[in-house]
């Protein structure tokens, strides 16, 4: 499934790759000064760019909950996220699971493209169910920073008991 918002995030990404071009290759330059270990050339350089966009579009999932939340209340027959948001929070769930679901699937079939494609249909997803429910990404990353100061046992523990669990 094709992102609705791919366009504007395209467009967004391609600004931010021309402001951060040469900090690109000033890495790069020193990469290739850096006597520590013998490079293998193209499949290094692959890795050193992999790196850098990862660092570069840490803040993909913010534009892409901007410009999510931007389609709110506009043109359904324009925009994708607009008519997920128009039919409800049951339909966007539905489709979350929809696509967490094909996520799973292609992840235990060890299609490894699939899988990186519905992994992103997932956040999408997930994104068009933030917004109808007014949570911010921020608000999610606060609580991710919290867990990360204690190990996974402890968090758990912390949690409210649930009844039947």
């Amino acid at each position: 499934m094709a992102l609705a918002t791919k366009r504007t995030t395209r467009k967004a990404d391609e600004s931010a790759g021309k402001k951060s071009g040469a900090k690109r290759s000033e890495t790069k330059a020193a990469a290739k000064k850096s006597p520590a270990k013998k490079s293998s050339g193209k499949k290094d350089a692959i890795k050193l760019d992999a790196v850098e966009n990862t660092t570069v579009d840490a803040h993909v999932l913010d534009r892409l909950f901007e410009t999510v939340e931007s389609r709110r209340g506009t043109n359904p027959a324009l925009s994708h996220s607009a008519r997920l948001l128009s039919r409800g929070r049951k339909k966007i769930a539905q489709k979350f699971g929809e696509e967490a679901v094909e996520c799973l699937i292609e992840a235990v079939a060890g299609k490894q493209s699939e899988f990186i494609s519905e992994s992103a249909d997932v956040l999408y997803h997930l994104i068009v169910m933030w917004v109808d429910a007014g949570v911010t990404p921020q608000e999610v990353w606060q609580e991710l920073r919290r867990r990360e100061a204690m190990s996974g046992v402890e968090e758990k523990a912390s949690r409210p008991a649930q009844e039947g669990a």
